[in-house]
């Protein structure tokens, strides 16, 4: 895990050592394929579509920082930090304790795992077992405990009733294409489909596909209704929370109509009526959930990828890299037969 990091201090007298160009906390907004890792004194971020195997920090509290920066990073980089009288300098990454650095990006990438892993029956992405990945961090905690900060809440991948919401095969793309409430003697007039922001939505709500959402526009005795139907994530929970029902906005000319889906077998459902028949565009979201606009459908297929790169890796023996699979993910390529 060697390379190099540019070392400066920015506004606020925070520190960052990172490789050039890698993302940070201090971006305006983390894309889904970015691990967040909180450390004493400040954050750690790797991105996973660049492959970085160096993570990037940023430190406001420099004395518990330099607890591990030497570990992480290598003892030059703790000594130029500390003696840090220029702008910028760069510097070659040498970990005085590799085994701690790999396993601090491991503990990293089973958090966000935990929260943006796209589980997918329609891109026959299996899910990760939800104790496995659970177990596993916690064990990662321990051998992380130089550079895990005590007063961080770890990040779980519990049952989605933990929400508390504040003031995934040909047969389910099918599925999510045939909206209900539509009668058989409805005019249709269009249909669509298309992906959802994963930002604005708990994990393990709805399929992660670029193709799990779909609407459907009809008439019948003088009135368009738009269904919107999308695909549940694999092995949903049957009784989700009321508050955790995903509701659809719809773009339809000069307004937006809304709708709460429910589920109906493998299907969130839903529909509403509008006096126009053209639909620009179909937002998902959980209430409280996330913010509009960070959502980027490259990033999401890039995320694809990996996951399913990942599980062909996982099927395999003897991989020893320090981004080897977790264990979760080889119980997920084992069962993939069966998914």
């Amino acid at each position: 895990m060697t390379g190099t990091v540019i070392i400066r201090r920015v506004e606020g007298g925070l520190w960052v050592i990172a490789p050039e160009g890698a993302p940070t906390v201090l971006d305006n907004a983390a894309d889904v394929d970015v691990v967040v890792l909180e450390v004493p004194g400040g954050h750690l971020t790797w991105s996973l579509t660049s492959g970085q195997p160096i993570p990037a920090a940023v430190i406001d509290d420099m004395p518990p920082a330099q607890e591990w920066i030497w570990a992480v990073y290598g003892e030059s980089i703790a000594l130029a930090v500390d003696e840090f009288d220029r702008d910028t300098t760069e510097l070659t990454v040498q970990p005085a304790l590799p085994r701690l650095a790999a396993n601090a990006w491991r503990l990293g990438y089973a958090q966000w795992a935990a929260r943006w892993w796209p589980a997918s029956t329609i891109d026959g992405i299996a899910p990760l077992d939800e104790r496995l990945l659970d177990q596993e961090i916690a064990t990662l905690r321990e051998e992380c405990e130089l550079i895990v900060d005590d007063d961080a809440e770890p990040v779980s991948s519990d049952d989605l009733s933990r929400y508390e919401i504040p003031g995934r095969a040909q047969d389910y793309a099918l599925a999510a294409g045939s909206t209900s409430g539509t009668s058989a003697q409805a005019l249709v007039l269009g249909r669509g489909s298309g992906g959802w922001d994963w930002h604005r939505c708990p994990p393990g709500l709805i399929d992660a596909s670029e193709h799990a959402v779909s609407w459907q526009v009809s008439r019948s005795t003088g009135t368009t209704t738009i269904g919107v139907a999308a695909v549940a994530a694999p092995r949903l929970a049957a009784d989700i929370p009321a508050h955790l029902h995903p509701r659809a906005l719809i773009a339809v000319a000069a307004e937006t109509v809304e709708t709460e889906l429910n589920l109906v077998g493998d299907t969130w459902t839903g529909q509403a009526t509008t006096p126009s028949e053209a639909v620009s565009a179909v937002e998902l979201y959980v209430p409280g959930v996330g913010a509009p606009g960070l959502g980027d459908s490259g990033v999401r297929q890039q995320v694809r990828d990996i996951a399913a790169a990942r599980l062909r890796r996982a099927a395999a023996d003897h991989d020893i890299a320090f981004d080897a699979p977790l264990l979760a993910e080889i119980a997920a390529a084992a069962s993939e037969s069966d998914f």
